[in-house]
């Protein structure tokens, strides 16, 4: 499988995505001339090869005319599909202006159709989006995985005024996703790099194992400390360690501390965790301050459920307050297969690292359930899952 991965060393933009395929191998002069065929006039394309902390990257300016209509989702969708590209091309594109007019309609409080757009509806935008879904066919990529994001603060001069950063578009079109706070001022994710990163990308989280080809940085526009950088990576995935359940992937830790919680209360918020997506939940006996005898609650997630499972805490817990961190996990691929055994069938959950059987465990409700039918030990069933397990292995 083909791969991309989204290294957002400085944040993402439209023109910046732009950039980096550039580099990373999509001809420049297909690229324009695929563009061309969308019906949108007056702009101009100029793109240059600058040097960020030592790093050489490519840069590009879209210029347009000024008297260019504001519009909405319906003409955008539609300038989309008069263009000749592919159908995929076509789908991916209109399906990250799509996410950018609901992210606009839960700020406005109006409807996707009803969005006027403004900035993100502009000629550059419309070439940013369009070009990079063009660039990710042309490159043969498959699946694409970004890395968390990097988040600036401050204000940014939009159509609708003086806007805080992360901008309220943004935000909600990272709801789940995995972000950090860097000491920059200034607009590090902007409307258009965060939907093409939610859009298009499988997942969020850590590079996946894969076998560089090529490597692109696009530069931002914006003079900062840090290198205002997006980094791509594009090659094949390393068949060997990459997993069905998951690879290399995100989780966040979520926690906090009680020392006023019945056992009722914590068996009840366990249950509601894991009916809600948990990975795992589990109470660390702690000591507290005044000698009070406590526990820590820690829960694991997907991105996607924290905030869900924070609300939850916050709600059937005394807790004033939960912690939560971003982290990343290995997994082994896992499969189950039934084995027949003297005593019955046995489900057993094989762990591979590619090819490579590392584990086997049979499932204990099975086990438990013919131990009591064969009145035998419970010891018994489960041994002689795992050699029928280990022959079929062999």
């Amino acid at each position: 499988m083909r791969l991309l991965y989204l290294d957002c060393i400085g944040g993402i933009a439209g023109d910046m995505t732009l950039a980096a395929l550039i580099e990373a191998g999509a001809p420049e002069a297909e690229l324009l001339d695929a563009l061309r065929t969308l019906p949108i006039s007056g702009w101009q394309w100029r793109s240059e090869r600058v040097e960020i902390e030592a790093i050489f990257a490519r840069r590009v300016y879209i210029t347009h005319d000024e008297d260019q209509p504001h519009r909405h989702l319906s003409d955008v969708l539609e300038i989309i599909e008069r263009g000749d590209f592919s159908a995929r091309v076509k789908q991916q594109a209109s399906a990250v202006f799509m996410r950018l007019a609901e992210a606009e309609a839960a700020v406005h409080g109006t409807t996707p159709d009803r969005v006027h757009f403004h900035e993100v509806g502009a000629v550059d935008a419309i070439l940013d989006v369009v070009g990079a879904c063009w660039g990710l066919e042309r490159l043969g990529v498959e699946r694409v995985v970004c890395s968390p994001l990097p988040m600036g603060r401050g204000f940014v001069q939009a159509a609708h005024g003086s806007l805080p950063l992360p901008a309220p578009a943004v935000v909600e079109l990272l709801r789940g996703a995995p972000t950090y706070g860097i000491p920059i001022q200034g607009e590090t994710v902007t409307p258009t790099g965060a939907a093409l990163a939610v859009a298009l990308s499988q997942r969020f989280g850590v590079q996946p194992p894969m076998r560089w080809e090529s490597v692109g940085y696009g530069a931002g526009h914006a003079d900062r400390p840090l290198p205002n950088l997006l980094r791509v990576f594009v090659g094949e995935s390393a068949d060997a360690l990459q997993t069905p359940a998951g690879d290399w992937e995100s989780i966040v830790q979520i926690e906090t501390h009680l020392d006023d919680a019945t056992p009722q209360q914590l068996g009840y918020m366990m249950e509601r965790a894991l009916a809600l997506g948990a990975l795992d939940v589990f109470f660390t006996p702690i000591q507290m301050k005044k000698n009070r005898p406590g526990v820590l609650i820690t829960l694991l997630a997907s991105p996607e459920q924290a905030d869900a499972l924070m609300r939850m805490l916050l709600e059937e817990t005394p807790t004033l307050g939960v912690r939560y961190s971003l982290m990343n996990r290995r997994c082994l691929q896992r499969e189950i297969q039934t084995v027949q055994t003297e005593y019955g069938a046995v489900r057993v959950k094989y762990a591979r690292d590619g090819e490579r059987i590392l584990h086997l465990a049979p499932e204990y409700e099975d086990c438990a359930q013919l131990a009591q039918q064969a009145n035998a030990p419970l010891h018994a069933i489960m041994h002689a899952a795992l050699q029928k397990a280990r022959e079929s292995g062999d």
